[in-house]
C-alpha cells in the first residue's frame, strides 16, 4: 500500500463513524474522504486489480472488526455486470479506473422490476446507495475492451450480509451472501 493512502482513508472514516455520524453526514464527509482516496489510482495492489474472465471480482480491502463498515475493490472485466440486486446498508462507490454504468430498478405493481435512470461514472466520481433512498440496481463495466475498477464502502461487512437478487419479470427474490474473491487482506502498514 504505497503512501498509506488506504490506511489514511480507513482511519479518517473510522473517526467519522466513531462520532456517531448519521448516514447523511457520512454521505457528505465520507464522500469527500473517498474522493481523496480515488483521485490517484497508484495505491491498489495489482493482486486486487485482476479481473476474472467470466464474472466480476469483489476483493476485500478492509473490514471493520465491529462490522460497522467495509472497503472493497470491484474489478469488472469487459462487458461484465451484476444481476438486479440490493445492499440493505448504506454504500458509496468511487470510480477508480475505467467506467461503470448503473441502472436503477423500480418495483412495479405487478411485482416485476422496471429499469429506470442510468448513470455513467468516470474516474474520481462517487455514487451512493441506501435502503432509505434507493438500493436496487444493476452495475456494469461500461467499457467493452478493458477492465474497470471501483472502490466500494459499505455500512457493514458487505461480504457477510445476506442480500438479494431479483428476477426482472417475476420479482422473485433470491437471497445470497457475496463473500470475497481474495484469500488475503492487504497489509495496510506495508
Amino acid at each position: 500500500m504505497r503512501d498509506g493512502k488506504l490506511l489514511t482513508f480507513i482511519k479518517s472514516l473510522n473517526q467519522l463513524i466513531n462520532e456517531l455520524a448519521t448516514e447523511e453526514i457520512i454521505f457528505v464527509k465520507g464522500k469527500q474522504l473517498l474522493e481523496q482516496l480515488i483521485q490517484n489510482d497508484d495505491w491498489l495492489p495489482e493482486e486486487l486489480c485482476k479481473p476474472h474472465p467470466e464474472h466480476y471480482q469483489q476483493y476485500l480491502l478492509y473490514a471493520d472488526p465491529l462490522d460497522r463498515f467495509s472497503v472493497v475493490s470491484f474489478v469488472w472485466g469487459p462487458g461484465q455486470k451484476t444481476p438486479i440486486h440490493n445492499h440493505t446498508v448504506w454504500g458509496m462507490v468511487g470510480q477508480l479506473r475505467g467506467q461503470e454504468k448503473e441502472t436503477q430498478y423500480h418495483l412495479q405493481k405487478d411485482g416485476s422490476y422496471q429499469a429506470g435512470e442510468e448513470s455513467i461514472f468516470l474516474p474520481g466520481q462517487v455514487a451512493r446507495v441506501s435502503p432509505s433512498t434507493h438500493d436496487i440496481h444493476v452495475v456494469a463495466n461500461n467499457l467493452s475492451d478493458k477492465p474497470s475498477i471501483s472502490i466500494h464502502v459499505y455500512g457493514g461487512n458487505i461480504g457477510r450480509i445476506q442480500r438479494a437478487v431479483f428476477h426482472p419479470e417475476t420479482g422473485l427474490e433470491k437471497p445470497f451472501i457475496s463473500g470475497y474473491a481474495n484469500a488475503f487482506v492487504p497489509n495496510l502498514w506495508h
